[in-house]
């Protein structure tokens, strides 16, 4: 496989049709290698428009995915960041090079360590991978400029929005499949949030997603 050739179609054919038109982002695409986060047996797969199969039944996301949630929430590099749900470590990667610090917590420590060594081979030093359950966010390090989830909730837990700054911008794909909305949530004051729908998508759950109560007669 030409690495680079199927890096460009990856970009052409998948990203720029989906709105992803920022040049720095598109850049970006180009300095981390996703190849190096991807699995070894899913190596083939590394610029496909699908989710890739990680370790523990986890997956990660289609490119076009990372690529517009990293386009639409504006990072700045004074920014603090916080991840949930790191996987391999390559969108916590791209979140890096935008920020001036990620803080990413993974549930998996199998996970764990796989992103912990990606993200020192690929030399990003500017991520601290947590081991722990954050889809309740994050308080150690809160309130955040940034929040991403790296898979989808089937409602928005009270405490990420808590935990934002005003000001702050939250990346999350809310629902249930197979229609699940990607919003961008900004705090634009101690109880006021704007919320813009990005897109439908359908997308795998994070593991510990809080699911809402069901009444029962």
């Amino acid at each position: 496989m030409n690495i680079e050739q199927a890096r460009f179609n990856m970009i052409e054919q998948q990203i720029r049709p989906w709105d992803v038109l920022d040049a720095e982002v598109l850049e970006l695409l180009h300095v981390v290698k996703r190849e190096n986060f991807v699995p070894a047996a899913h190596k083939a797969l590394a610029f496909a428009d699908i989710e890739i199969p990680l370790p523990g039944g986890e997956a990660m996301l289609a490119p076009k995915i990372e690529a517009r949630l990293l386009q639409d929430l504006g990072l700045k590099k004074h920014e603090s960041v916080l991840e949930i749900g790191t996987g391999c470590g390559y969108l916590s990667a791209l979140l890096a090079h935008k920020a001036r610090h990620v803080t990413t917590v993974e549930i998996s420590p199998e996970l764990k360590a796989l992103a912990e060594q990606n993200l020192a081979d690929n030399g990003v030093t500017n991520v601290s991978v947590e081991l722990g359950n954050g889809a309740q966010g994050w308080a150690t390090g809160a309130p955040w400029d940034v929040i991403v989830v790296g898979g989808s909730l089937p409602v928005l837990p009270e405490a990420l929005l808590q935990q934002l700054k005003v000001g702050g911008r939250l990346a999350v794909i809310i629902g249930a499949a197979p229609a699940m909305k990607a919003q961008l949530v900004t705090r634009t004051g101690e109880a006021g949030y704007d919320t813009r729908t990005l897109f439908e998508t359908n997308v795998k759950a994070l593991e510990s997603a809080v699911a809402p109560s069901k009444f029962t007669f």
